[in-house]
């Protein structure tokens, strides 16, 4: 018995490593496209610097320009609606195109849309996107799927 529990915990930590590389992967592509965002959406270098480290622990998900950037950057891939809201489909798809995509697709719009529904209320597409980005990535934090820096960097060459 002890040994299938022990085996279980394995399987669910290399899971749990698993969709946290796969983060990493839609991340480092999905950044790559900021720097044609930063003046569309009105980041200042400092803010634009800051938001490369989206993942770390102390970087605060705050600034409506920020909100801007990742509505602009998800339309270079577009994952959003007409009304800034998931396209979820064409979410899932993106996902999946990356390696083991697949593990982590489901789960990625299910926290979007959980966070999205909190915000719905919000008029302000920036503002609203803003705050849904924050709750995502609390949201990822805490689901264990969240990328680390360093494996962010890793895998940033590829893209």
């Amino acid at each position: 018995m002890f040994r299938w529990l022990v085996c279980g915990l394995v399987l669910a930590a290399a899971r749990v490593r698993g969709d946290a590389e796969v983060m990493s992967h839609v991340t480092a592509h999905f950044g790559k496209a900021l720097d044609e965002c930063r003046e569309e959406s009105g980041l200042t270098p400092e803010i634009m610097e800051e938001f490369r480290h989206f993942w770390r622990e102390d970087f605060e998900v705050v600034h409506r320009e920020l909100g801007c950037a990742i509505i602009c950057m998800s339309n270079k891939f577009s994952l959003l609606q007409e009304d800034t809201r998931i396209h979820h489909m064409n979410m899932h798809d993106y996902v999946k195109s990356f390696p083991n995509g697949e593990i982590l697709s489901g789960k990625m719009v299910e926290l979007l849309h959980n966070c999205e529904k909190m915000y719905d209320d919000l008029t302000d597409d920036c503002d609203r996107v803003v705050k849904v980005s924050a709750c995502f990535k609390a949201g990822a934090q805490k689901a264990g799927i969240a990328p680390e820096v360093a494996m962010i960097e890793a895998v940033m060459e590829k893209y």
